[in-house]
């Protein structure tokens, strides 16, 4: 019974025999047991069967009453299972960061927080991390008859590999840059994503990251900006402070950052700014926008249309590409705004931005280890291609 307690949980089978509770796997309970989080010992996953480091922290063994048991397993960036099999098949619910897996003579598919795999008995397979990404997956396993799991061969290098997209001679440089993000466009979301979430250290990191990446100091000025719009002006004011201080920093460094510059078109005023802000939030909504809330509440709509999308979205120091990224990733990152950030998703893929690259930035959500986001954001995304028009 020993020999199955991890080894069901994450395929593998002696070398966890030792891990907590093991010894009453057989033992029928009839009170509540409560095992605390950090109360069991995590184990490596051995060498014979994972390439890199892996970590297990065993949840519960098989008992009795179920035949299944469970772990947390962490696969660091370019970890992963060798190819084996279970008689009595797995679920693994993708926690964080970014995975892979495959079946035996199909493509391998990235996993990404909150997909759910399931592997079915004797099903040849194997799961790990992407290469830049550390994964963390929830692994239920069943027995037949005390037995968890088959080991087969390691998964190669080239097999590992494979993921990774072949480039078509045939397609213009042009084109494949529109299908992803930029080294400028991938920092436009972290720092969107640590300023919503007040992560001062991440907001250090990626703002260093997007200068270093090309982003001008008038970018990152305008991006916090207009982030109070969706985020408060606290978070906004914070954020600022926090680009002056490094700004400062990097010019003490001997670092010389482009200043970037101020809006060129005059903001118009009045009932002109009105107008112009009506148009652009139809344009970036798709169609009017109207209901039962702007009749109820009118001047909600009219400061939509003067300030947001006229005074802010008419400054043309900054693209609505990068405004979108943006605010969708602050809006992942803020729980109760599902609609809001499903309306957004929408609205980037008007603005050109494509599903690629928007996949993208979930994938850099997931991999900052915003899982909660990254879940959010791709429910969103999938939303929005769903009622594209065919």
């Amino acid at each position: 019974m020993k020999n199955t307690l991890l080894g069901i949980a994450v395929c593998v089978a002696a070398p966890f025999a030792s891990a907590a509770g093991a010894e009453n796997a057989g033992e029928s309970r009839s009170v509540q047991q409560i095992s605390r989080a950090g109360s069991q010992s995590s184990t490596a996953g051995p060498a014979d069967y994972f390439t890199g480091q892996v970590r297990v922290d065993p949840l519960f063994p098989v008992t009795n009453e179920i035949n299944a048991s469970s772990a947390y397993v962490t696969f660091e960036p370019g970890a992963r299972s060798a190819w084996h099999t279970h008689p009595a098949g797995q679920r693994l619910v993708v926690v964080s960061g970014v995975g892979l897996t495959q079946e035996w003579g199909k493509p391998v598919q990235e996993i990404l927080p909150g997909d759910v795999i399931v592997c079915p008995p004797g099903v040849k397979h194997w799961h790990g991390a992407a290469p830049s990404s550390a994964m963390t997956h929830l692994a239920v396993t069943g027995a037949v008859n005390g037995k968890s799991v088959d080991w087969l061969e390691k998964v190669t290098d080239d097999q590992y590999r494979a993921h990774e997209p072949v480039t078509p001679t045939s397609m213009s440089t042009e084109n494949l840059a529109s299908e992803v993000l930029s080294a400028r466009q991938q920092a436009i979301p972290l720092i969107a994503a640590h300023m919503a979430s007040s992560n001062m250290p991440g907001l250090n990191a990626a703002l260093n990251q997007g200068l270093d990446a090309g982003l001008t100091v008038s970018d990152a000025k305008e991006i916090l900006v207009q982030l109070y719009a969706y985020t408060g002006f606290p978070r906004s004011l914070n954020a600022l402070g926090e680009l002056m201080r490094v700004v400062e920093a990097r010019k003490k460094n001997g670092i010389k950052d482009d200043p970037g510059r101020e809006p060129g078109r005059v903001i118009p005023t009045g009932g002109e700014l009105l107008s112009v802000g009506k148009a652009n939030q139809t344009r970036i909504a798709g169609a009017p926008v109207q209901g039962p809330l702007f009749d109820f509440a009118p001047v909600i709509n009219q400061y939509l249309q003067a300030h947001l999308f006229g005074d802010i979205f008419e400054r043309d120091n900054l693209d609505w590409q990068s405004r979108e990224l943006a605010t969708v990733a602050a809006l992942a990152v803020t729980p109760g705004v599902e609609s809001q950030l499903r309306s957004h998703m929408a609205a980037s893929l008007r603005v050109g931005l494509s599903v690629s690259q928007l996949r993208q930035l979930v994938r850099l959500l997931a991999e900052q280890g915003h899982a909660d986001a990254a879940k959010r954001a791709d429910e969103a995304l999938n939303a929005a291609q769903a009622n594209q028009p065919k």
